[in-house]
């Protein structure tokens, strides 16, 4: 137990704690060239879709081909010279994580100023629609770069959404490309097809996007919706040929100047678009069909062999450290380090195991893109509140309760990507998390509890408290710097400056004593003596005062 010599001397420790977390994660960040991408949305494939990244058709057909020239690098041989290009492999479902990592590889190699191509390998099968979305932004908007997606095998959902907001898509002749449709598991863990809201908002998207890319519209939003027809068409008068859906022709003002030929085979009723490469450059979803990656760079008219920039070491830790059971145990080990840094201010090691755990939870969550500044705030603010609670205010009120809440919401905070939760799926996602964090913490009071009645029987962990000095002969050497829990004895009494709830403090013999009662609740003030001693544990109750018996005066 604590001292109240030593309340600054920890107090102090604590401070050093929040400063030293502080100061890993961005020393982390910076060692790594990570940042911290943010954005908050909901899911594909689980959740609904958010209406916060929409653009309008009328603004992304106001990119104009000379725009288009002036932004992107163009392909011609003239130059004189070969390109340069790079290869960032996705070979993984769309999600936060995977997302993030993504991001900061693209970005870092837009930002380097000497890569003429971004050639983006996917074999995915989708995943998150705001995470989707957020991909599919970053790609339309970089600047004085091609973006190319190259699909030797699968591109589905997400993914190829993905692909049809890139510039050029190349596909190998039997992958695959399509089938959008945006689903969400229900109440009985089935899938399904998600409510017409949500639809709306994916297929505005698509549109968006195919029109800014020059890709067919009809057959872009044909892979989200599975109940349109495509059919060929042309125009009566000019002979104009394109693809036009029932939905879009039957809203049309001059429908009657256009004649429906067949419907498209992969895009008739009841099925999402789906073709393989000879296929789509057939309907001109894709642009070319290609047999390898050497006639990859001939297409594209890059040097080889093309650089191919691999995940590192960093990412692959960064998804190590965000598995659920991986999280499980850095918060239960970080929040034992507090405990025992609390518990035994002299030694440290409780703080540096807290601090190590502690800066590799946040660290992993803001290169994963569900953490920020404010959760890392919210934890320090909520270590200082306990802090306070423990060190300056007796018993445990409202500082310790709002301390316990903010470290714990911090927590659970730092691992979504959402506000508030906008469908079933993310409640039944926002729930996993409480029920993360709140076994963690279950685990710590068990663990707290063990450690606090064996720990000094424990071999090899006894090593870790303060023990009272002993002489040969036997008899415990008592002096100031021994705990106040060791120099009381069973049958000593004292008073409880604190409400006694069960826990609280007392003063025996000018010694501030961390003690418990049986269960009852004690007010300051009240007289109460020792009767047991358990480790560190020090059990009291309260003192019966004798009745007055007047026969006993003289």
């Amino acid at each position: 137990m604590i001292q109240p010599k030593n309340f600054a001397a920890v107090g102090a420790r604590l401070l050093v704690t929040l400063i030293m977390v502080s100061i890993a994660i961005p020393s982390l960040l910076d060692a790594s060239g990570l940042g911290a991408p943010s954005g908050f949305a909901i899911g594909l494939g689980g959740t609904t879709a958010s209406a916060a990244q929409v653009e309008t058709d009328e603004a992304a057909a106001s990119l104009d081909e000379e725009d288009a020239k002036t932004a992107k690098p163009q392909r011609a041989e003239s130059t004189g010279r070969k390109r340069t290009a790079i290869i960032l492999p996705f070979r993984s479902d769309i999600n936060p994580i995977s997302g993030a990592l993504l991001k900061r590889r693209f970005q870092q190699a837009v930002d380097s100023g000497t890569v003429d191509v971004i050639i983006l390998d996917i074999e995915s099968p989708g995943g998150f629609t705001y995470v989707t979305f957020e991909l599919m932004d970053m790609v339309l908007a970089a600047k004085n770069v091609e973006t190319v997606a190259f699909i030797e095998k699968d591109a589905i959902s997400g993914a190829a959404l993905l692909s049809l907001s890139t510039d050029t898509i190349l596909m190998k002749p039997d992958a695959r490309i399509g089938d959008a449709g945006e689903i969400v598991m229900g109440e009985d863990g089935a899938f399904r097809y998600t409510e017409a809201k949500s639809r709306s908002v994916l297929a505005q998207k698509v549109r968006d996007t195919a029109a800014a890319t020059g890709r067919p519209v009809a057959l872009a939003e044909k892979m989200t919706d599975k109940d349109m027809v495509v059919y060929h068409a042309t125009h009566l008068t000019n002979g104009e040929k394109r693809y036009i859906s029932d939905k879009e022709h039957a809203s049309m003002e001059d429908a009657d100047d256009w004649e429906l030929g067949k419907p498209i085979r992969e895009a008739g009723k009841e099925m999402f678009f789906t073709a393989n490469g000879r296929r789509a450059v057939e309907l001109g979803i894709a642009d070319q069909t290609v047999a390898d990656r050497d006639e990859l760079a001939r297409v594209l008219n890059v040097a080889t062999p093309i650089e191919v920039v691999e995940a590192s070491w960093t990412d692959g830790l960064v998804m190590f450290l965000n598995f659920k059971f991986v999280t499980f145990l850095l918060l239960l080990i970080g929040l034992i380090g507090v405990a025992t840094e609390l518990s035994a201010p002299g030694l440290g090691i409780g703080g540096i195991v807290a601090v190590l755990c502690f800066g590799l939870f946040f660290w992993s969550r803001f290169l994963g893109g569900t953490s920020g500044w404010l959760e890392v705030t919210c934890f320090a603010m909520g270590i200082l509140f306990i802090g306070a609670e423990i060190f300056v205010i007796p018993g445990f009120g409202v500082a310790g309760i709002t301390g316990l809440a903010l470290t714990l919401g911090s927590l659970v905070m730092a691992s979504r990507r959402f506000t508030m939760p906008a469908g079933d799926a993310d409640w039944v996602s926002l729930g996993n998390d409480i029920l993360l964090v709140g076994g963690a913490f279950v685990g710590f009071l068990v663990v707290a509890a063990v450690l606090t009645s064996y720990m000094g029987s424990i071999p090899i962990l006894n090593r870790l408290t303060l023990q009272a000095e002993v002489e040969p002969s036997g008899a415990v050497v008592m002096n100031d710097n021994t705990p106040a829990w060791q120099r009381v004895q069973v049958g000593q009494t004292g008073v409880s400056v604190s409400p006694l709830r069960p826990g609280g403090r007392v003063e025996v013999d000018e010694m501030m004593v961390d003690v418990v009662t049986e269960g009852d609740y004690v007010d300051s003030g009240q007289p109460v003596r020792v009767i047991a001693k358990q480790g560190a544990r020090v059990v009291v109750r309260v003192v019966e005062e004798a009745p007055h018996n007047p026969n006993l005066n003289a």
